[in-house]
């Protein structure tokens, strides 16, 4: 029987998403990394399908949940999804109409595998967001961690989105599994879960990156198959362990510590002035610091 647990934050906050990309932007946002922005680009294609997707799950689950604490949660990551997805898609639109018309038939295609999954019964669509939420657990500890890796003088903007996209992801990092549990708690579908979620996602996202690539005119060259070949080995090296451990049957995300740089974030966002833009991250800076003054992080 589902026993609520305290999470490792004390509240889930639903934010207001305020990033203004500029007209003007550039699809490939990294310096020198045309595959790494391609395939930021594919997932953030994702987004508008999959997320609201996981809005209509949760909100499904919650007249099946008897805790008055995992109502909440849900609630609030609801929240916090609709957050997401309305900001990527004014940015896909950015990225379409900067020379990338050719998303908008990848889309089409997403949205009929998601309507799809929509009509698949509860347990698999919440196993399928647990899986997901666990993929998504370890892209948080990846783009933080190797913030300046991935993101060093890329596009503010877009490093700050996705950067403040993954620390929110964190934040409500127990909620999907906890649905799950509370709603079946079955082994074998959670373990499907984990695969069918991450794999599904990141293959679209793939996709949409390829198609970027032949745009570009680049796909057949072996410097773009050696950058590939970079990324996904560097995405199967961070985020992987996140997914095996997913797969345990005692699992809980809530095991996971979570990156100092994403606690301090949270504390600068609490003392920022309530109106105002999100202050961007300085992506030339040689630490990439949280955003805030007065805020120290050790991390």
């Amino acid at each position: 029987m589902f026993k609520y647990k305290p999470k490792s934050i004390d509240e889930i906050v639903v934010r207001d998403f305020s990033f203004k990309f500029p007209d003007e932007l550039d699809p490939v946002w990294i310096p020198g990394k045309r595959v790494r922005s391609h395939m930021f680009n594919g997932l953030s294609l994702t987004m508008p399908y999959l997320e609201p997707f996981l809005v209509k799950t949760g909100r499904e689950t919650v007249i099946h949940v008897e805790s008055e604490e995992l109502r909440n949660d849900i609630r609030a990551f609801c929240g916090q999804e609709s957050q997401h997805y309305k900001c990527h898609r004014r940015l896909n639109d950015l990225l379409a109409a900067n020379g990338y018309s050719e998303f908008k038939h990848v889309e089409a295609d997403m949205d009929k595998a998601w309507r799809k999954l929509t009509a698949e019964p509860l347990e698999k669509r919440l196993a399928y967001a647990a899986g997901f939420e666990t993929m998504t657990n370890g892209f948080t500890r990846w783009l933080i961690k190797k913030r300046l890796l991935l993101f060093k003088n890329a596009d503010p903007h877009i490093t700050s989105f996705w950067l403040m996209h993954m620390i929110e992801e964190t934040e409500h990092k127990t909620v999907a599994l906890d649905c799950f549990m509370a709603y079946s708690g079955r082994y074998l579908p959670r373990f499907i879960g984990v695969f069918h979620g991450s794999f599904h996602v990141v293959g679209h996202g793939l996709r949409a990156m390829i198609v970027a690539l032949k745009k570009d005119g680049v796909l057949h060259k072996p410097s773009t198959w050696l950058e590939l070949t970079q990324e996904m080995a560097s995405m199967i090296y961070n985020v992987g362990p996140f997914l095996l451990r997913a797969l345990l049957p005692w699992h809980d995300a809530r095991d996971e510590i979570d990156p100092e740089w994403m606690q301090q974030w949270i504390k600068g966002y609490a003392a920022m002035p309530a109106e105002g833009p999100l202050p961007l991250i300085d992506t030339a800076h040689p630490d990439m610091p949280i955003p805030f003054k007065n805020i120290q992080v050790a991390e």
